[in-house]
């Protein structure tokens, strides 16, 4: 059953999201329920991930410091140049345009793990950098917000939900992963690995479905007004695939570095910033949607990425 499933992953995320948008635009009513399972469900694809993690080898990647300084580089030097540019199609409209850019300015450091692993890339290695990477756009988003859209923006996002997230999808799943794997030596531990190891495919359909059945309704609502933006959520992820293409080789990483690195450039953190945008004021309430749309985009990206990458991206 579970190679069954992992043979035939895709087709089951791509089923997951269309049953998702069915439901999601047919019964409008189940939006605010699938909303509150979004974290609780992607904290437990996280804990699977990370138990496929070998944490006795984490202090070799820990050491690697080569590939924290091309991630880092990669997201917080040309992933600025790159929005910067993008987000100029939108600068007119300032609730578009801080959707825009709080989606786009902060890499991901949740599913992305999850994807690359599926693509063969080092999600171990995008595990040990993801704290500094939350970090660096805690710190930095602020200051890349009031040089692409003024003090304004900048006054009225609140980032607390940034310590939550961190503590929720990051700390939480990994400390429980961590003891998982310190009994594995019991008969208790040992089921518990195989039967969250099995559920990786199950999780992560899971995930799909629960987020876009939650903002489908309000994206379709508000159509006529993001489709602006979805060229340009598929142009940056065009280019951040071939920036990290570039990155990858220009550091002389192995194929499973190079892949991380594409996954680590296109995929953005969404899933956080999401609360950041619902607390935007009124005025900007479209900011919100756009951040959703971002999500929708994005994740039929990385569907087509599990597929693309490994014949992309190779020795």
């Amino acid at each position: 059953m579970i190679q069954w499933l992992e043979r035939h992953q895709v087709a089951l995320y791509v089923g997951s999201i269309g049953l998702a948008v069915i439901a999601g635009l047919t019964v409008p009513e189940i939006a605010a329920p699938a909303e509150t399972l979004i974290n609780p469900v992607l904290a437990l694809l996280l804990y699977a991930t990370f138990l496929g993690i070998p944490f006795t080898r984490l202090g070799e990647v820990f050491r690697d410091w080569a590939f924290l300084r091309a991630t880092l580089w990669l997201n917080f030097v040309l992933v600025p140049v790159v929005v910067f540019g993008l987000s100029r199609f939108v600068a007119h409209d300032q609730a578009v345009l801080a959707g825009v850019l709080l989606v786009l300015l902060c890499p991901c450091v949740d599913y992305v793990m999850v994807f690359t692993g599926l693509a063969g890339g080092a999600h171990d290695r995008l595990l040990a950098a993801s704290p500094v990477l939350m970090l660096a756009q805690m710190l930095l988003l602020p200051v890349y917000l009031g040089l692409m859209a003024g003090s304004d923006v900048v006054s009225v996002v609140e980032f607390g939900p940034f310590f939550k997230a961190f503590i929720v999808l990051i700390v939480l799943p990994l400390g429980a992963a961590i003891l998982t794997q310190l009994a594995a030596r019991t008969r208790a531990g040992r089921m518990l690995d195989a039967a969250a190891q099995a559920a990786m495919v199950p999780l992560m359909m899971l995930t799909l479905a629960v987020v876009v059945a939650s903002q489908i309704a309000g994206v379709g609502a508000q159509l006529s007004a993001l489709l602006v933006v979805i060229p340009l959520f598929v142009a940056f992820a065009l280019i951040m695939f071939c920036l990290g293409q570039w990155v990858g080789r220009r550091g002389g990483y192995d194929v499973a570095g190079r892949r991380a690195l594409v996954f680590s450039g296109v995929t953005r953190n969404s899933l956080v910033i999401l609360p950041l945008a619902l607390a935007l004021p009124a005025a900007l309430d479209v900011a919100p949607l756009v951040v959703v749309t971002q999500t929708l985009v994005e994740l039929l990206v990385m569907v087509a990425m599990v597929r693309l990458v490994p014949a992309l991206v190779r020795a």
